[in-house]
């Protein structure tokens, strides 16, 4: 965004990338998005079409069939698709947790079974934890996988639970202990195809509309004793635990895309809408609001890439994470609604992108840990 400093922590080959994702969203995603918004889905073909330029998972191992990138890459993509209001594409970054999971935890046929599917986008990724009765408390989990001989039976509901639809696997977080700790959780890999495996028509959300969000459901669904991540149950708590700092990071590179997004459109709105016989960034009341959303939009700019660093040198914490993704869902939020203010009744139409980006920020504050529970994450550093 050109009304911000110059940014200092992608190379050469990280802006040749920005201008590929850039053209990939500006031609095969921003002009049809509308319609997926319709649709509630994402149709598996952009998918695969990110997959054959190695957009979808670009830091996933050669080895599995990636193409071996740092996770800046994946930021990159992030930035460009939501620069452009495409969150549709929100279930990249769910396929990428998945795929996350996988290749920090899961066993090498797990890896060899589904990481160059996942890759290629073929294999579309979902995580299920949060649940109708309990939210997102893990140890408050009703799912429950019962042993029997070689096999695990789950019994449970799962809701909220992004490509939940079009998923071809989930990693579900179930109890598979007693002991009323930690240890009673585990993640079991339940493929689309399982007897018993059943889920929802997409949810009617107020915003995300491309973003299929649905309910899982599990009827005696046997899975294989293989199917646990990594082979051992009992580790699920560690697991989800362990790689939080990327999942809040990543959300918060999204919100910040969203606020400069939105800035951008109404910097631009402004100069060329007429009111009383002059641009309506000519009255004073825009000039400053404007001036102090590009100060607050710069600020949280700075403290991301300070955060993608401490990402790159393994030093990101998930508590500064949390600070991270706590600052943007609330800057996101304050931006978009100053910056639809100031497009009048046009910003209140739906075919405006900024009454569009209104709808979809709010989600922000609550999805991938509520602002509440960042709160609480952050407080306990004190």
């Amino acid at each position: 965004m050109e009304y911000l400093i110059p940014r200092t922590l992608f190379s050469p080959e990280h802006e040749e990338f920005r201008r590929a994702a850039r053209r990939f969203v500006e031609e095969e995603v921003a002009p049809f998005h509308a319609q997926w918004e319709k649709d509630k889905c994402v149709p598996r073909e952009v998918w695969r079409k990110a997959g054959e330029m190695g957009m979808l998972l670009p830091s996933m191992p050669e080895e599995y069939g990636g193409p071996g990138a740092d996770q800046l890459f994946d930021v990159v993509f992030a930035e460009e698709f939501m620069r452009v209001g495409a969150t549709g594409l929100i279930g990249f970054g769910v396929h990428g947790l998945v795929a996350n999971y996988i290749l920090n935890y899961g066993t090498e046929a797990q890896k060899h079974a589904w990481l160059p599917k996942m890759i290629a986008g073929e294999a579309v990724g979902s995580i299920a934890m949060t649940e109708p009765n309990t939210g997102s408390d893990l140890q408050a989990v009703r799912t429950r996988a019962v042993r029997e001989g070689d096999e695990y039976v789950l019994n449970g509901s799962k809701t909220f639970i992004s490509n939940g639809a079009s998923c071809d696997l989930a990693l579900v977080v179930c109890k598979t202990g007693s002991s009323g700790g930690a240890k009673d959780i585990s993640i079991v890999i339940v493929e689309k195809e399982r007897a018993g495996f059943g889920r929802s028509q997409p949810l009617e959300k107020i915003g995300l509309h491309a973003q299929d969000t649905s309910m899982l459901f599990f009827d005696d669904c046997r899975v294989p004793v293989e199917n646990v991540l990594g082979g051992e149950e009992g580790r699920g708590f560690y697991q989800l635990m362990h790689d939080l700092a990327w999942e809040r990071i990543i959300g918060a590179v999204g919100f910040q895309a969203q606020a400069e997004a939105a800035l951008e459109q109404t910097i631009e709105y402004t100069r060329t809408r007429m009111v009383f016989g002059q641009p309506v960034l000519d009255f004073q009341n825009s000039r400053f609001t404007l001036a102090q959303l590009k100060t607050e939009v710069q600020i949280g700019r700075s403290w991301i890439d300070s955060c993608l660093e401490l990402l790159l040198r393994g030093e990101l914490t998930s508590e500064t994470a949390a600070v991270a993704k706590y600052w943007t869902a609330e800057l996101s939020s304050r931006v978009v609604d100053a910056c639809l203010q100031l497009h009048g009744g046009n910003g209140y139409m739906t075919e405006y992108p900024i009454a569009r980006l209104y709808l979809d920020t709010r989600g922000n504050r609550i999805w991938g840990g509520t602002n509440e529970i960042m709160k609480e994450i952050i407080a306990r550093t004190l």
